[in-house]
């Protein structure tokens, strides 16, 4: 399998970031971590392993960025504008710095996003706000609610950074002939600890005609790395 290490410096964040790249061609897939992980956690939790057959068939190359979560929304260091204010860089860098690469390295012309746990809020608050760019978003146990880490502080920046209070008001065709386009799954487990989270933002997806997969997994499926290989498997593989 074709394995790849960048890092560069990144003018939106000021810092160096790392990425991993696997598989030399087919679909893209943009992969979030979950809360404060690190662009290697995608290949260590065996993730990259279950994807292993479709990757080395040239059908799916895999993107796995840094997080910048411990300096965002888990910095309980500093005040939640700051918190919320270095997300937004983050975006950025996504936006400005690491697309580019994928699109240079994957001329497919179609981008899938993904991310478990908090990296599906990523997944799903990054498709959102830019449908224009992605075509395919994929949630695996994901929680989309960001007061938690707000300390009763808000401000328009926060309510456009969480899905489960813009969403509701999203009433701009712009967006929502997009959001119509896209291929959504939002996959949790019936012992999820974030499946209420998934049923309700389903719910609002219903309410404005947008079509989804709400997939519920039986077999006591909680909230851990053995279940999202088999999702991973069953949505990419």
């Amino acid at each position: 399998m074709n394995r790849e290490y960048h890092k560069a410096y990144s003018q939106e964040l000021h810092r160096q970031m790392e990425t991993l790249v696997f598989g030399h061609g087919g679909a893209a897939l943009l992969v979030f971590p979950t809360s404060q992980g690190r662009f290697f956690e995608y290949e260590d939790r065996g993730m990259i392993g279950a994807l292993a057959p479709k990757i080395e068939r040239g059908e799916l190359q895999v993107f796995c960025p840094d997080s910048v979560d411990s300096e965002s929304w888990y910095n309980k260091g500093v005040h939640p504008r700051v918190r919320v204010l270095r997300h937004l860089q983050y975006e950025r860098y996504i936006l400005h710095e690491l697309l580019p690469l994928v699109r240079w390295k994957n001329q497919a012309g179609q981008l899938g996003v993904t991310g478990c746990s908090f990296g599906g809020y990523h997944a799903v608050n990054f498709s959102f706000k830019h449908p224009d760019v992605v075509t395919a978003c994929v949630s695996m146990s994901g929680a989309f609610d960001i007061h938690q880490f707000l300390d009763g502080y808000y401000d328009d920046d926060c309510y456009f950074n969480c899905p489960p209070d813009y969403l509701p008001n999203m009433n701009d065709d712009w967006f929502l002939s997009r959001y119509r386009k896209m291929k959504i799954v939002l996959a949790t487990g019936e012992w999820d600890i974030c499946l209420d989270h998934n049923v309700k933002l389903g719910h609002m997806l219903d309410s404005k005609g947008v079509g989804h997969w709400l997939d519920i997994w039986g077999d006591h499926m909680q909230h851990d790395w053995p279940w999202w290989q088999r999702m991973a498997v069953k949505y990419f593989g």
